[in-house]
């Protein structure tokens, strides 16, 4: 039965808190944006119906403080939260305590992110429901299992954070004598960035690709997939470009890959929007991980489906069936998405200032996710990201060609960004030809020719 939403509290900030109190206010819903002391004056709080202030700059103190964040639903008359993407978006504690208290949470049960926030549950549910996965391990309790465990698998290996995510506590190991040193670090990474140092093994593969699926459910046993992104371009295992749909997928690989992601939706009884990741090794494909929120780069779907995930996770928070969707999906175009951060473009490290001018480039085929201003100060408190650069053709080389045009006319001013990098990577043969993985921006970028791509936008 379906249950109505009258007003949201987005949990959240920058780009992805305006993405929702846009959906929500096409559907009518009114929203509630929370901010930092730092973020009086951000966008998401001037486009709410209303704004409460849930405490100092420092996450720990405002958007993950919970007992703030349901002062403010509470204070508000707030019936829903949507936790965007990042902070506590796949905690599940947040999402018990949501509903407790007579609210809806936009997202999934806090069993699922259970089920799937602890990798090696994950690995065990893809198992189950046939979809395939590397060689692995459960749990490791000694540096002597660990190394009995890699001899079988074989070397190299890579030792994951069983709680993870972001590339922290991973690390590859090819020396059986570094094993043990190696393993110690990725538990204490693993620790102090999740609160939890458990982690596990799996064989490590050379030259992947990363593809990932859009997966839709609802709570009537209805599930579906939304087709694949390419998220292979990274730096330290985080995502910098993403394209949909995939380059290098058959229609015979893609449809395998599909029936595979919405067959971990369905072990489970999911309901919500998910993304189930794949590494993909030749015409090989091996179960990452599922993610429980909105993701990132969900844009790049919309653009060659034209349907709005946002409102749609609303719609199923609802209780509403998937029955108005299509349930045969084709890519509609090609759809490129850049991140653009306010970084060095070389080191990647982390550039907060104030942006003293600002022009997004525009025109047919071209979208702009941002919650940035000329003024705006840019916070070290927060992720470094500025905005999404999306841009939609009618295939892969136009979406480049409209991809590059775009970046030329982008003007960020007064901080370092990534605009170089971007800038650059869009003349280099592998990624315009699609055959590179997810090493290519390390192993080939070239730090002097980013800083001329730099030097030229002064």
């Amino acid at each position: 039965m379906s249950k109505s939403i009258r007003k949201v509290l987005v949990a959240n900030r920058g780009e992805i808190a305006l993405r929702v109190i846009r959906a929500c206010r096409e559907l009518g819903i009114r929203t509630v944006a929370v901010h930092s002391t730092v973020d009086e004056h951000a966008l998401h709080t001037r486009f709410a119906d209303e704004a409460v202030c849930i405490g100092p700059g420092p996450a720990p103190q405002s958007y993950l403080n919970i007992p703030n964040l349901l002062a403010a639903a509470e204070l508000s008359g707030a019936d829903a939260i949507h936790p965007g993407y990042g902070f506590l978006s796949e905690r599940a504690d947040f999402a018990e305590i949501v509903e407790r208290c007579g609210m809806t949470f936009i997202g999934p049960s806090a069993a699922h992110m259970r089920v799937m926030g602890d990798k090696i549950s994950a690995r065990a549910t893809a198992q189950r429901a046939g979809v395939p996965i590397l060689p692995g391990t459960g749990l490791l309790s000694s540096a002597l299992q660990a190394r009995e465990e890699a001899d079988k698998i074989g070397f190299p290996v890579i030792i994951k954070a069983s709680a993870g995510g972001g590339g922290r506590g991973m690390k590859i190991v090819r020396d059986p004598a570094l094993l043990a040193r190696t393993l110690e670090t990725a538990q204490a990474e693993a620790e102090a960035s999740f609160g939890c140092g458990d982690v596990y093994l799996e064989r490590y593969v050379e030259s992947p690709r990363h593809v990932e699926i859009q997966v839709v459910a609802d709570t009537h046993g209805g599930a579906m997939h939304l087709l694949e992104r390419e998220c292979s371009v990274q730096r330290r295992h985080q995502k910098v470009v993403e394209e949909a749909p995939c380059a290098v997928l058959s229609p015979r690989l893609r449809a395998e890959m599909c029936e595979a992601a919405v067959s971990v939706a369905k072990a489970i009884d999911y309901h919500s929007l998910g993304t189930v990741e794949f590494l993909l090794d030749g015409d090989r494909f091996y179960f990452m991980e599922m993610n429980t929120r909105v993701q990132v780069e969900h844009c790049v779907t919309e653009m060659i489906t034209g349907i709005d995930l946002v409102q749609e996770q609303i719609r199923l928070a609802t209780g509403e069936p998937l029955a108005h969707l299509d349930r045969e999906h084709r890519p509609r175009g090609h759809s490129i998405e850049c991140r653009i951060n306010a970084e060095d473009p070389v080191t990647f490290a982390p550039r907060p200032g104030t942006i003293t001018a600002l022009h997004f480039p525009g025109g047919f085929g071209v979208r702009i996710d941002s919650h940035v201003y000329q003024g705006y100060k840019v916070s070290p408190h927060y992720d470094s990201m500025l905005a999404k650069i999306i841009v939609h053709a009618a295939d892969r080389d136009r979406a480049i060609r409209r991809m590059r045009r775009t970046l030329e006319e982008c003007v960020i001013e007064g901080i370092s960004t990534n605009l170089p990098l971007h800038r650059w990577l869009f003349k280099q043969e592998p990624f315009v030809s699609g055959n590179y993985d997810t090493h290519f921006l390390e192993s080939a970028m070239d730090p002097e020719a980013v800083r001329r791509e730099a030097d030229a936008l002064v």
